[in-house]
């Protein structure tokens, strides 16, 4: 929730939501504007703890809330006295300056009509295009890091990107920040942890579908072989392999792979082994996707790779001016 108060009324507000569940940095979360998969009741909670929030600190100024949600049951994670990163692309996104109308509340002056702003009770989400915030990351740069998402923060910029839904506006931020989409019929090398699997066959189903051949770290191999996924095992580098085969980072530096998809459990014996991975992945350039609902999204996304076109914010921007203008008419 990004929101702007006066006196403890809010005046301002928008909703965005993380493609990543908790536990990954909102700073280097990926966000959605408008939601998508929050309900009704949850984002009534959302609104509702907002008001209270407001009223009891008599917030005058801008102001953001990190909402917990799961089963519609909704909890505070934070509540900062300030501007978020997220407010210049909310502000965007619906066609309000939100830290415009927060400076005149702090210096006294006069805002708008309550009528045209986004209140609480008058939301200016869009209706016919979606918006994305996707962050950037120097991993090439930084020697030896590991390209892992945690609590903190690790991305040194963001991009934002809009289209007619949320996977053409996802492709064209992902590819803003760098990403280097898989060739058509590539080669993707995967390791997911156990735990993590039975939800990652519909994944590869998609991939598979689409003609991608995949390699596996040893268990990952095993499980999408059983489940009917063609797949060639790889081994490791550090750890023993029960037989011989050809080690991951090997494929990667040889540039025999098109996309690297590493989900590891913290507490697997092959932690160094994984890492070796996902940084062979980052110094040869290979495309690396480390969390598992950007890689869910992702893989939805690839059948609207020709539906990704050059429109902008202003685009939009224009249709709805056009639309207040027809309405005017008549």
């Amino acid at each position: 929730m990004d929101a702007v108060a006066k006196d403890g009324l809010v005046v301002g507000h928008a909703i965005s939501e993380h493609v990543e569940n908790a536990g990954v940095h909102s700073g280097d979360a990926t966000l959605i504007m408008p939601t998508l998969t929050i309900g009704e009741a949850a984002l009534n909670k959302v609104k509702n703890i907002t008001k209270a929030i407001a009223e009891r600190f008599q917030i005058s100024g801008p102001f953001n809330i990190q909402f917990l949600n799961k089963n519609d049951q909704v909890k505070v994670i934070e509540l900062n006295l300030r501007a978020s990163r997220s407010c210049p692309f909310i502000s965007k996104t619906i066609g309000c300056d939100l830290i415009e109308l927060a400076t005149k509340i702090m210096v006294n002056e006069p805002i708008p009509p309550l009528e045209t702003l986004p209140t609480l009770d008058n939301p200016h989400n869009p209706v016919d295009y979606v918006g994305i915030k996707a962050p950037m990351f120097s991993w090439p740069r930084l020697k030896d890091a590991d390209p892992l998402l945690r609590c903190e923060m690790s991305s040194t910029g963001e991009v934002a990107c809009f289209g007619p839904t949320i996977h053409t506006a996802f492709l064209k931020a992902l590819m803003s920040t760098g990403f280097k989409m898989p060739k058509k019929n590539g080669a993707v090398l995967v390791g997911i942890q156990e735990s993590f699997q039975p939800h990652f066959l519909e994944i590869a189903r998609r991939f598979h579908e689409r003609g991608y051949k995949f390699y596996a770290t040893i268990n990952t191999a095993r499980f999408l072989n059983q489940n009917n996924i063609p797949t060639e095992p790889v081994g490791w580098t550090v750890a023993q392999n029960p037989v011989e085969l050809t080690p991951a980072i090997s494929l990667i530096q040889n540039k025999k792979i098109d996309l690297v998809i590493n989900i590891p459990n913290q507490g697997t014996k092959y932690t160094r082994d994984n890492y070796l991975i996902r940084r062979s992945a980052v110094d040869s350039g290979t495309p690396l996707l480390t969390n598992f609902e950007i890689v869910r999204l992702f893989a939805e996304s690839l059948e609207h790779v020709g539906s990704v076109d050059a429109t902008s914010l202003f685009h939009y921007m224009r249709k709805k001016k056009e639309r207040m203008n027809f309405g005017k008419t008549f």
